[in-house]
């Protein structure tokens, strides 16, 4: 039932992006916001749940009068987890009349778009793109979720501080920017907490299939907590192969394992039960907006929301925000849009799904605390 809702809901995406009902042109002005993620491909878990979830907001926003009496649309593209493909995305937007940017939803493709926003000063707020290099050196460039760097200190004050594991592994991508970022800083975390970082294993693009080398050695040096600050795809290898090896340690991951209960073809979620993560946003928080918005995702998508369609629902109040402090209109044309959104961003506080009392500095970081939950019986628990 999840795989037919999870291909009705891309076909939905799909088909509102070639009829233009998820963007209509209409006689009245409108802010037009594009949307980038990977909506197809392995990384599509992430791009759907942003699309889903800014759609969400989208209708909401709209159905109560719009900003300032204008109403939105979104144009969601697909870029496949793909630098060269998220350019495309962008320049499509752009011949659409994009004034404002959702995405790119991950890190990679991000950076890629950002030196394009850069050049034509088109505002960007990515839900997910979580490297540093995602809106470094832009001013016009913000971020809803956590950077890498603030991850993996979280995360190893987390172990640290709730006594966790006094010996822990890691398994990391040393060719990919976040998990490289992540593991950088915990590592440097490490050195304050009551813990002991016992085998540092790192594999590549290259060599993401087999991981039996890394857990070996994980278990040989007593391994107590394996932290992996990585993607859902290669996490359900590691818990796979890990189990045939009889190694079953605490297993600690970060946003990105978000998605390992749904998107992975095949993989026994029975081996995730247990796994820890830090996240912005838990679905079973009992606060009213979460409430509200899990059982309009679930009714219109037939799953639970993940953090990524969290932190895009977020990213479009949190422009509704920033455009109504601005006072711009949409007339504007996007460099004065970002002008004046860019100085608004830095001014305003959104209590959203993923952060209550949620601020920006100039460098387009923000200001929340991160979540802890952990798999029980096949769903994310709040701790």
């Amino acid at each position: 039932m999840k795989k037919f809702f999870k291909l009705t809901s891309l076909a939905c995406v799909l088909a509102m992006a070639v009829s233009g009902t998820a963007f209509a042109e209409s006689e009245a002005p409108t802010f037009k916001i594009g949307g980038i993620g990977p909506m197809t491909g392995a990384a599509a878990a992430y791009g759907m749940g942003v699309m889903n979830g800014a759609q969400i907001a989208v209708d909401e926003i709209n159905e109560a009068g719009g900003v300032n009496g204008v109403q939105l649309e979104f144009n969601p593209q697909d870029d496949e987890h793909d630098p060269e493909k998220s350019v495309n995305a962008y320049n499509t937007l752009k011949d659409w009349g994009m004034q404002l940017l959702l995405g790119s939803v991950t890190s990679a493709p991000c950076t890629a778009v950002k030196a394009e926003a850069v050049n034509d000063n088109m505002f960007l707020l990515t839900p997910s793109g979580s490297a540093v290099e995602c809106i470094s050196d832009a001013d016009n460039a913000f971020r809803v979720c956590f950077s890498d760097p603030s991850q993996g200190t979280a995360s190893a004050q987390y172990i640290g501080e709730h006594e966790l594991a006094t010996k822990v592994g890691v398994i990391y991508d040393s060719s990919d920017v976040y998990s490289s970022g992540i593991y950088a800083t915990f590592k440097a975390e490490a050195e304050n907490q009551p813990f002991e970082i016992v085998a540092e294993e790192a594999f590549t693009a290259d060599s993401k299939t087999d991981f039996t080398v890394q857990i070996q050695k994980a278990k040989d040096a007593g391994a107590e907590l394996v932290f992996l600050p990585f993607y859902y795809n290669e996490a359900s290898l590691v818990f796979t192969q890990a189990a045939a090896m009889d190694y079953a340690p605490l297993w600690f991951g970060v946003d990105g394992m978000d998605g390992i209960l749904t998107a992975v073809e095949g993989f026994d979620t029975s081996l995730a039960e247990g796994v820890m993560l830090l996240t912005p946003f838990s679905a079973d928080a009992e606060d009213d907006l979460t409430k509200n918005f899990v059982t309009k995702y679930q009714d219109l998508y037939g799953e639970v929301p993940n953090q990524f369609a969290a932190d895009a629902y977020d990213g479009i109040y949190i422009m509704k925000a920033a455009l109504e402090k601005a006072g711009a209109t949409p007339d504007m044309d996007p460099s004065a849009i970002c002008d004046a959104v860019k100085v608004a961003m830095t001014e305003i506080s959104v209590d959203g799904l993923t952060g209550a009392g949620m601020t920006w500095n100039a460098e387009g970081e923000p200001s929340k605390s991160p979540k802890a939950v952990v798999i029980e019986n096949g769903a994310y628990k709040g701790m």
